[in-house]
């Protein structure tokens, strides 16, 4: 069993209230969860309101697998125009 771990933090320009990046947050985690059944959680800053950082998680057999799924996450990210991508970490266990 491969677990693939990915932390990113963002930057949400628009957002002027926490209720604009809940929003843009929820869109976003849902997006990941149903293309990529991933897990998607806001692990820092949550009272920040135009930053964010996000903790996914993916499990399977094969580390090409999880490296390949982190990877297209992270592209669906960075399409997302409501936010900006700062910085990503990638690890496997």
């Amino acid at each position: 069993m491969v677990v693939g771990v990915c932390t990113v933090e963002l930057f949400i320009p628009e957002s002027q209230s926490l209720k604009d990046k809940r929003q843009v947050l929820h869109s976003l985690k849902d997006r990941l969860r149903g293309k990529f059944n991933l897990s998607v959680a806001e692990v820092e800053d949550q009272d920040l309101w135009q930053k964010a950082v996000l903790g996914m998680a993916c499990v399977a057999n094969d580390a090409g697998h999880v490296e390949q799924v982190l990877e297209q996450a992270l592209n669906v990210i960075k399409g997302v125009p409501a936010v900006e991508l700062v910085r990503a970490h990638r690890e496997l266990l």
